[in-house]
């Protein structure tokens, strides 16, 4: 492990950020982290206060007066990573979502309470989807046996199968609440006891079984009472919430049934499932004021053995032998230094063999792996089941052998730094840490877990994991985290390959995530990072082909034949012919007939489409550059193809409304520019389709896109949103220094100052295109309007591409609506949104 970078409040004259005690943290599948801290001013009130930032920008974090009166105790996203629950010492909970669907601006409207009653475990419903990861399969092609669809029911469920939202909890005096989120927005709230006699409840966890059921773990505090579980089942009832609890095997820890160490461990510290869906293992840790031991239970089936008199009278035979349900430890640690904090795996990795006997290119998996903290600052992953060392992270400069025992290390005048609070990444590969001064610090989690591993194994596992992400639509940016420069052209390559081995459906549904994908890794090295530009580009391309043949209409409706964008790629396909009129001509144009309003408040769309097939054209001559923007596209018949398609809908629609038309610069009145431009694109089409055999475009078509600078004005493009995240920044061993709220100065990497470079690229004409430098004119990435050097209007960007647009549409029109409606929640690459501050001359 090392450090990537560490985040720290500054130090404000009247009001001190203080870590909360306890202290909450999570991490969301978005990577969104959500932590809380206490505000304290001069008076010593406290404001409890919930942060929420995205790991590619740590500094510009969102901080939310809870409006919580007691200490915050339970942090808890959902399976989206959209919405996150809060639960406090005063048994109220509360349930925060995105304003406008922005990561910076948070509500809650709806909640519940039991009032008086410190909520002690937080959980939201299980909604039941369950992944499982087959990492003996990580070479298979198919995606459907590496990943495969767990059978797990839904806590509860709706008419019709549909999983019922809500959330679970459980209280310091024994209850369990449960809350529905009827589709009304009404919220269905019941109260029940765990078990008749109630008990103090100081841990609990909560998990859920494969048949919909709930089990809740609780504890006491100390290690001299049994660990209780209990099974709970939730219902609706004539339009009430109804729950139901039993009581299941307890255990007591290995620990204290020991006569050598029965004293020394007086608390339970830590209580916790492996997996919110694994009920069967249960983690423990038992400590003292100086010292922690670890312990890993599983809950087995087995046979109750019967008495030989009762097997005269009716003998067991075969499956009908009596079961019992028994808690059996796994394994357990030696003393250790007091433990402060503990994080577990979320990559549901399913282990083919059973328990201990993983295989050995597995044993060192991260996903294997969790995450204790000690109070000498020091952090280690070991094996979620054997318990072993994986790997170690010291705080401090002096680093120590792994194998010195904990006892023989010389205790520190005062308190050491520590993690009070700690949360691994979905994929295990990031780890963050909140330690007892309020700084927040990320931490690389090698997939190797310190263990030499060749370049093709370590490859393998990011790969694996980046599909697992093309998959579950989960963020990939902990991944990029671990790839450097030189494996970037092989991870882009084998991915790509991966993708083209799945069913054509598949394909079609991970098109677009694939291409975010890429476009994210090739940001990472020098030699790729041109390409990122065209795979914006391709992404960008993809929405407006979509969107624009969605918009035509079937002449006759309830027709069996094709849909008219269906029609249009088939028709555009076979006939060859490079006169534009022609193609036009076989095609239905009663189906593209649209309100004038409409085309025309799509003008800027088409423009775009116009301006992108010319300055593809006018850079065909400089092919053999693969520095210039573009350069890809003059090879790919499938996108010649789409802008082909596109110049014929765009043709038809400037005879019903001349003004929607692209607007070109050309030194002729009377040249024909749409015809011109629809023919060369027509000929380097034909020498790449994916029909024909491919060629290389002849020396006439390379001599007439030559002609185009002096016949048309080419356009300066803005290629590619500005992003001021910090990922292709960072260098190993190099951590970064933040502070919250204050934009830094990052360092600029290779592959960053090559990629301002490629902005300030020359266009085909030989002009330089404008740096986007303060005071620039800036650009509505989707919709493509210009906002001036410094918008009046409220923009929103992109947390992972930067792509800028704005929050209110200027725009009315049914078919404008349609089209940022697709954004609404995400950018084209998938990112979150994130509101811009207005920028002042």
């Amino acid at each position: 492990m090392d450090l990537a970078y560490v985040c720290e409040w500054e130090k404000w004259p009247k009001s001190t950020h203080c870590p909360s005690v306890p202290l909450a943290c999570a991490w969301s599948c978005r990577n969104l982290i959500a932590f809380t801290t206490d505000l304290r001013n001069d008076d010593q009130d406290l404001t409890r206060l919930i942060h929420i930032l995205d790991t590619e920008h740590p500094w510009d974090v969102h901080s939310i007066n809870s409006g919580h009166s007691e200490a915050i105790t339970c942090l808890e996203w959902d399976q989206s990573g959209s919405r996150l629950l809060s639960a406090d010492a005063n048994g109220q909970i509360k349930c925060w979502s995105m304003a406008d669907h922005l990561a910076n601006s948070w509500e809650s409207s709806v909640g519940s309470l039991v009032e008086g009653d410190p909520i002690v475990a937080l959980s939201w419903l299980h909604n039941g989807v369950k992944l499982a990861l087959h990492v003996e399969k990580s070479g298979v092609s198919s995606f459907g046996e590496k990943f495969s669809r767990v059978k797990f029911s839904p806590s509860l469920t709706l008419f019709g199968g549909k999983p019922m939202e809500g959330w679970i909890a459980v209280t310091v005096s024994g209850l369990v609440t449960v809350s529905l989120l009827k589709p009304s927005g009404q919220v269905l709230t019941s109260t029940e006891s765990l078990c008749r006699l109630r008990s103090r409840v100081a841990l609990a966890d909560i998990a859920f079984t494969g048949g919909g059921n709930i089990v809740v773990a609780t504890a006491d505090g100390s290690s001299a009472c049994p660990v209780q579980f209990y099974k709970v089942c939730v219902g609706v009832v004539s339009e009430k919430c109804r729950v139901d609890t039993e009581i299941l095997p307890s255990l007591f820890m290995r620990c204290t049934t020991d006569p050598n160490r029965k004293a020394r461990f007086p608390a339970v510290t830590h209580l916790k499932f492996l997996a919110r869906d694994m009920s069967e293992q249960v983690l423990l840790c038992a400590s003292s004021q100086t010292s922690s031991i670890v312990e890993c239970w599983s809950l087995r089936k087995e046979g109750l053995p019967v008495n030989n008199i009762f097997q005269q009278i009716s003998p067991v035979v075969g499956d009908k032998q009596p079961m019992i349900l028994k808690w059996r430890i796994l394994s357990a640690t030696n003393d250790l230094d007091r433990v402060s904090a503990v994080a577990l795996p979320k990559l549901p990795i399913s282990l083919t063999n059973t328990d201990l006997k993983v295989a050995s290119d597995t044993q060192f998996y991260p996903g294997l792996g969790l995450a204790l903290a000690f109070h000498d600052g020091s952090v280690h992953i070991v094996h979620r089941l054997s318990l072993q060392t994986m790997a170690v992270f010291y705080s401090s400069v002096a680093t120590r052998a792994v194998d010195e025992p904990a006892i023989k290390r010389p205790r520190t005048t005062g308190p050491a730094v520590h993690f009070k609070a700690m949360q691994l990444s979905w994929t295990s590969l990031a780890l963050v840490g909140i330690d007892n001064h309020g700084k927040l610090s990320m931490l690389r989690i090698s997939p190797s877990m310190g263990h030499t591993l060749d370049m093709g194994l370590a490859l393998r596992h990011l790969l694996f994991l980046l599909e697992y992400c093309m998959v579950t639509g989960y963020d990939w940016w902990d991944i990029l985290l671990h790839v450097q420069p030189a494996m970037v052209q092989s991870l882009v390559d084998r991915l790509h390959e991966e993708y083209t081995r799945q069913s054509a459906t598949l394909q079609q549904v991970l098109s677009t995530r694939i291409l975010a994908m890429k476009a994210s890794l090739c940001k990472l090295s020098p030699c790729t990072v041109t390409r990122v530009c065209d795979y914006h580009a391709k992404l960008f391309l993809i929405a407006v082909s979509s969107m624009l043949k969605s918009l035509l209409r079937p002449h006759i409706l309830n027709t069996p034949d094709k849909s008219p964008g269906d029609r249009l790629t088939e028709i555009c396909t076979k006939i060859t012919d490079v006169d534009i009129d022609k193609v036009m001509i076989n095609l239905k144009t009663e189906e593209f007939v649209l309100d004038m309003n409409t085309l025309q408040a799509l003008q800027q769309l088409l423009q775009w489409v116009g301006d992108f097939v010319l300055y593809l054209l006018a850079s065909l001559p400089n092919q053999g550059s693969p520095l210039r923007p573009g350069h890809s596209f003059l090879r790919d018949g499938t996108s010649l193809g789409m802008l082909r398609e596109l110049m014929v809908v765009i043709r038809i629609w400037g005879l019903l409304k001349p003004s929607c038309l692209p607007v070109y610069t050309a030194t002729s009145d009377t040249q024909d520019s749409m015809s011109l431009l629809f023919r060369l694109l027509t000929k380097l089409w034909i020498c790449c389709r994916d029909e024909g055999p491919t060629s290389e475009p002849d020396e006439a078509l390379v001599d007439e896109c030559c002609l185009l600078p002096s016949q048309l004005l080419i356009p300066n493009l803005d290629w590619l949103p500005v992003s001021d995240g910090l990922v292709s920044r960072l260098q190993p061993k190099q951590p970064l220094r933040l502070h919250f709220g204050k934009a830094p100065t990052l360092p600029g990497s290779a592959t960053t100052l090559q990629l301002d470079g490629l902005i300030r690229a020359l266009t085909p004409s030989g002009l330089p295109s404008p740096a986007r430098a303060p005071g620039q004119p800036k650009m509505d990435h989707l919709r493509r309007l210009h906002l001036g050097a410094y918008p009046t209007e409220e923009c929103k960007a992109c947390t992972r591409c930067g792509c800028v647009t704005m929050l209110k549409s200027p725009n009315k029109t049914t078919a404008v609506k349609q089209w940022e409606q697709r954004w609404i929640k995400n950018c084209l690459c998938g990112g979150l949104w994130r509101r811009m501050a207005l920028s002042c001359p």
